[in-house]
């Protein structure tokens, strides 16, 4: 078997885990392609790579792994979808990081969850996305998102105003620091922060979260996945900052944006173990009150 391999720099007591994955998975006499600024990372950090591995540059030399593994946090996982693309290749976070609600496997149950990915003993989980469309060829073939797609002001000035539509029809004229469009996977991350709910990701929808608004009753507003929702941008600045996860761009007020849902998603693998609700409750802290 070969696993693609992909990671960014973890904190100093994650090495003897990552270490032992790697082990791990030579024991198991797996195939390891790994992404060259990673593999470059594990030297620098004196982690010995097995002896069966080779490198990727970009997502065209991944046309043979059975699956993706990511290690770090839900950042690192998003980045590794890039990689993937419509390639139809199933993804599983290890978390290093700090709260994961998307690479939920522990480090501490590497041996186990590797045995469920090499016997297939896992559920897939298809994750919608954003597909970003304008005149201009913003992000190259880059132009989706898992979690959202933002629309700020660039810098600490005077408040935008967004006026949004969807299927043609005008919506609102948000008045804000800027406007997010989420899939259900990215309602527990920018937009839940910004007063967003909670959406389980097998619902078909997007949700339309304002950052900041000036007018206290424009609340943020579930729409069907089917949407098209575009946009037009006013401001005393007239260079805007948009983004598609970690990824972004300046553009200029006269540009044309729209989104709607790409046609392709991100398989994410469920390991026996993994519960939705369960995965909610422990990173949200629900239930921890004195009284219990």
């Amino acid at each position: 078997m070969m696993f693609a391999l992909h990671g960014r720099p973890f904190k100093e007591d994650n090495i003897p885990y990552v270490q032992h994955l790697l082990n791990y998975l030579q024991k198991k006499e797996i195939h390891l392609i790994i992404h060259e600024e990673f593999v470059a990372y594990l030297q620098s950090c004196r982690i010995s790579l097995p002896s069966l591995y080779s490198v990727f540059k970009t997502k065209e030399d991944l046309d043979k792994p059975q699956l993706m593994l990511s290690i770090g946090g839900d950042g690192t996982l998003l980045e590794s979808a890039t990689f993937i693309g419509k390639k139809n290749i199933p993804l599983v976070g290890i978390n290093t990081g700090r709260l994961g609600f998307l690479a939920t496997t522990p480090r501490e149950e590497l041996e186990g969850s590797i045995d469920q990915l090499i016997s297939g003993s896992y559920k897939i989980s298809e994750r919608t996305l954003i597909k970003l469309i304008s005149e201009e060829n913003l992000f190259g073939d880059l132009n989706f998102a898992m979690n959202e797609f933002a629309l700020t002001k660039r810098d600490s000035s005077s408040m935008i105003t967004v006026h949004t539509y969807i299927d043609g029809e005008f919506l609102n004229s948000y008045w804000a620091d800027g406007l997010l469009v989420s899939t259900p996977t990215g309602s527990t991350g920018y937009s839940l922060s910004c007063g967003g709910p909670l959406v389980h990701p097998k619902t078909e929808n997007f949700i339309i979260t304002p950052i900041s608004p000036h007018n206290l009753n424009v609340r943020p507003m579930i729409v069907p996945d089917n949407s098209h929702i575009s946009f037009e941008i006013e401001g005393r600045n007239q260079n805007f900052l948009i983004s598609l996860d970690s990824r972004y761009e300046i553009v200029s007020s006269s540009i044309k944006l729209s989104i709607k849902k790409e046609d392709f998603k991100i398989q994410l693998i469920e390991l026996k173990n993994y519960n939705y609700y369960k995965t909610l409750r422990s990173k949200l802290n629900w239930g921890l009150d004195a009284r219990n």
